[in-house]
């Protein structure tokens, strides 16, 4: 018996030490914010916050002055509206209609509230989406360039 349980204990050891070794992740580098955050919101971008959060968003984002820095950098540095006519400049990448949003008609440049979106504001990298059916590209920077 104690043969058959040192000979059971020597083929599990490497199982066990094996196991517990981690595999060594990146870790994600501090969010880089411009010094445009710490301006006031601006008129639209108060209304585009309350327009998300509606009664909530004093208690979830302008009483929350991180949540608010990181909304201030989503709209103010992150979220760029290009309108790319080139055909060579083009690239396949999903459509806005292919992302989870509230009631949006019709996209308009001037008023679009990216907050509306489920955009993954949070990613490692950038993302790229086209509206549909016209030359208007929405380009997510990553909070960490």
């Amino acid at each position: 018996m104690k043969k058959f349980l040192t000979i059971l204990s020597l083929i599990l050891i490497p199982f066990c030490v094996s196991g517990q070794q981690s595999k060594q992740k990146n870790p994600l580098p501090l969010a880089k914010y411009d010094d445009n955050v710490k301006l006031p919101l601006t008129a639209k971008e108060r209304a585009q916050i309350i327009e998300v959060y509606g009664e909530s968003a004093d208690k979830l984002v302008f009483n929350n002055p991180h949540r608010l820095k990181s909304i201030k950098h989503i709209l103010r540095n992150r979220v760029v509206i290009k309108l790319i006519t080139n055909e060579n400049e083009k690239k396949p990448c999903p459509k806005l209609s292919e992302v989870s949003h509230f009631d949006d008609s019709k996209f308009n440049p001037n008023d679009f509230n990216p907050l509306k979106y489920g955009f993954n504001f949070y990613s490692r990298g950038a993302a790229i989406y086209q509206v549909d059916h016209t030359n208007y590209y929405i380009i997510i920077k990553s909070q960490y360039q």
